[in-house]
């Protein structure tokens, strides 16, 4: 077999994977879901574990929207309208009505004068942040920003690299300082939401550093922020860290459909020329097909729901939801980090507690990830847990009690 040293090599890998308890690959298979009943949010199903229902605790979707009715029926009637995929890239055939549709209403929604979607926000990242990057560039990025910041950095070339500690603005300030005149352009790049923490970056005050230091760089100072966990789940509207914070707008901002929209994809909001210059220079744009016509028609009318009372109504139930199971964990004696997005930790710093933890919660059929090195730092592991929108009153308090036995039992 030709390839037998190599795969001796890999699954030694492997090995030292499980035995480190950071092994990714078991995934959980969800066969269906259960519809709300009796006051409790919807159920899962899962593969090899039979009739069994699971309450989730660990997905994206802060609105429940993936399973609203109209979202599903606007997926359904575009695909009945313009079939199941687009069979192209966008330059050789593959844009259609509902992509662009779309597109005017993301950029509508944030206030911004054009809007790009990408296949999901991971390539949203690398396919915009790169391009903007030249040799003249000093790019400065926040040390706990999403794997997609940290691998678009490691294929980027700029002139220098820059990292400031967690929310650390002294030491931003200092990096501009110390790079004012020496490169033409500066980009500041941030996590608006920290996905493992769900604490957010303080953009109104970014934003105005970026602008009290922009003077010092030919082609100025730019801030660009994924806020992919955000929007849709943060702010009085949904619109995310910059509303919270009450920021100016950010030059360049990613957004995600796959999480609090329901969808899929993600996508980008800017100026016309920002926008018209990616669509020329960006390889995950011109060389990958789109989201489907679904997805975007879905995309549409998750954001207009959002966008409605309706909306509101779901951000005011999530907020009290989430404030419920933060106030719980609390209680209990578990250490998690306070604040209103509806990622709410609890850190364990231990990665073999944590693994007990989690499996804890699963035999008594709650879904919940463990974040264990290196997906966190040595120390930070724990469980993120993620309130929805979907969860009601007894759902919260049956993962209270489940955690709570935990406690009592350590």
């Amino acid at each position: 077999m030709p390839f037998d040293r190599i795969e001796k090599t890999l699954g030694a890998e492997i090995t030292a994977l499980d035995k480190a308890g950071t092994a990714k690959r078991r995934e959980t298979v969800i066969a269906r879901f259960v519809a709300a009943a009796a006051g409790k949010g919807p159920r899962y199903l899962l593969d090899g574990e039979g009739d069994r229902e699971f309450l989730r605790m660990n997905g994206n979707g802060y609105l429940g929207l993936s399973l609203n009715a109209e979202v599903m029926a606007a997926a359904d009637a575009a695909v009945r309208a313009y079939g199941t995929g687009p069979g192209a890239t966008r330059f050789i055939s593959g844009t259609w009505a509902p992509h662009v549709a779309l597109e005017d209403r993301l950029a509508r929604f944030h206030g911004r004068q054009a809007a790009m979607i990408f296949s999901s926000a991971y390539a949203t990242v690398m396919g915009t942040l790169v391009p903007l990057i030249t040799p003249e560039t000093v790019l400065i990025s926040d040390a706990l920003n999403h794997n997609s910041i940290i691998n678009a950095m490691r294929l980027s070339r700029p002139g220098d690299k820059r990292i400031y500690a967690h929310l650390a603005l002294d030491e931003l300030a200092a990096h501009l300082t110390e790079t004012a005149g020496k490169f033409r352009r500066a980009i500041i790049v941030t996590d608006g939401i920290f996905s493992m923490r769900g604490d957010h970056a303080p953009l109104d005050a970014i934003v105005d550093m970026a602008r009290a230091h922009d003077d010092g760089f030919a082609e100025n100072v730019l801030v660009f922020a994924d806020d992919s966990h955000g929007i849709g789940a943060f702010g009085a509207t949904g619109r995310g860290t910059e509303e919270y914070t009450g920021a100016k707008p950010v030059d360049v901002l990613v957004g995600t459909l796959g999480k609090a929209f329901g969808v899929n994809g993600g996508y980008a909001t800017a100026s016309w020329t920002v926008i018209d210059y990616l669509r020329e220079t960006s390889p995950f744009y011109i060389y990958s097909n789109p989201i489907t016509m679904g997805e975007a028609a879905a995309g549409v009318r998750a954001v207009d729901l959002l966008d409605s009372p309706d909306g509101a109504a779901l951000l005011k139930h999530l907020r009290a939801m989430t404030a419920k199971f933060e106030s719980g964990l609390t209680e209990l004696g578990f250490e998690t980090i306070p604040g209103e997005h509806p990622v709410v930790p609890l850190m364990v710093r231990d990665t073999q507690r944590t693994m007990a933890l989690v499996a804890h919660l699963r035999a008594h059929r709650i879904l919940a990830t463990g974040l264990n090195f290196p997906v966190v730092p040595r120390g930070d592991e724990g469980i993120r847990f993620q309130i929805s929108a979907n969860h009601t009153e007894a759902d919260i308090n049956e993962a209270l009690a489940v955690l709570a036995a935990f406690k009592t039992a350590a």
